[in-house]
């Protein structure tokens, strides 16, 4: 039998390899080095994935991961391998 990878670039994928909390320092280890210069990451927490707003009138937002930085900055990880046209819009 051949080899099997599973390709970290899909939800499925991503979520097996850094979407436990076994995993976390893994997770850990890659934001900090993609993020290096915006601040450590000192907190990383797997919340539900989506987020109603507070009134009907607040976006509703899907993300996967939350964490916060020493500069008290907080960030989402979202993994996204189609490009969106409105992702921009969607995320703020």
């Amino acid at each position: 039998m051949g080899t099997r990878y599973i390709n970290p670039y899909t939800d499925f994928g991503f979520k097996n390899l850094f979407g436990t909390e076994k995993n976390k320092g893994l997770l850990l280890d890659l934001l900090r080095e993609l993020i290096r210069d915006r601040g450590r990451i000192t907190d990383l927490q797997y919340k539900p994935t989506e987020h109603l707003g507070l009134s009907e009138f607040d976006r509703k937002s899907v993300f996967d991961i939350s964490c916060e930085t020493d500069r008290k900055e907080k960030l989402i990880v979202e993994m996204q391998r189609s490009p969106q046209k409105y992702f921009k819009d969607r995320s703020v």
